[in-house]
Formats: C-alpha cells, structure tokens, sequence
C-alpha cells in the first residue's frame, strides 16, 4: 500500500478517536504517527491510541515487511496555529513577536482573549500582571508553553 492511501485512511480512523493527524513518515522499518488536538495528550491517551491504530494497522497489513509503529503527540510545548488560537484560551503561552512591543519581542503569559485581529495575554513583572494586547500579523512564532 502506498504512502498517500495509508495515509488518508489513517487521518480517518485517527479523527474518529478525536484527534487530527499532524504527520505520517514510513523509514527505518517504523511507521511514525504524530497526532494533535485541543485537550492534553498524556500517555494513557498514546496508549489507547496506539491500541486502536495497531488493530486498524492488522486489518489493513499495508506492508509486506514488520515494522513498528511510533504515536506519538507534538508535545507539551506544542506550536499553535493562530487560525486555532481561541481553542487554548486560558493556556500558557510563549509568543516570539516580528516588531518588539514595550521593547520586548518575547512573551509568555496566560492566554486571556481572542478575536478576529487580536489576542491578549496577561503576563507576570517580578510581582504585577500586566495585560498585553497582540496583533496576530506580528506574530513570527506562537506555542504552549510550561508554566514553572
């Protein structure tokens, strides 16, 4: 079975479980699945995933050779998508920003709103919150982030 047709049929099966389908890579005997969505993944979720892909993978038999097969998630500090940013409201940030503002191109604070143009964090100052309003079009990179 080619690449494109396991494919498809695996972003299937992996969106009924509630998950999108981040990347699919096939080389050294593993077949490698990263998976996403809005909720945390932790590894009890890996685990059943796995278990459902693997019965799926049995039935299908796309290769003639073994192979092993690797789920995995993007991670805690996932990148976020700013199309999808409203879904992580509430979220820790980081945010590396094209055009400093208040002479900072870094942040990271609690994701507390967004709308069409804008989102708003709120981050920490030694001892005071500070609200920050962002455009989306200053935005070189945006992901979660872990908060310490």
């Amino acid at each position: 079975m080619d690449l494109n047709t396991l494919k498809k049929l695996l972003n299937d099966k992996i969106t009924e479980q509630g998950y999108e389908l981040y990347s699919l890579s096939f080389g050294d005997e593993t077949l490698n699945v990263v998976v996403d969505r809005v909720e945390d993944i932790d590894m009890d979720a890996i685990v059943s995933l796995t278990n459902v892909l693997n019965t799926y993978l049995d039935e299908l038999n796309p290769f003639e050779k073994a192979y092993t097969l690797d789920v995995s998630s993007l991670g805690a500090e996932k990148p976020l998508s700013i199309d999808k940013l409203a879904n992580y409201v509430g979220k820790f940030i980081h945010v590396h920003l094209i055009n400093p503002i208040k002479g900072e191109n870094i942040y990271e604070g609690d994701l507390t709103s967004v709308n069409d143009e804008t989102f708003n964090i709120t981050y920490r100052n030694k001892t005071r919150s500070i609200s920050l309003e962002i455009n989306k079009q200053n935005v070189s990179k945006i992901r979660l982030a872990i908060k310490f």
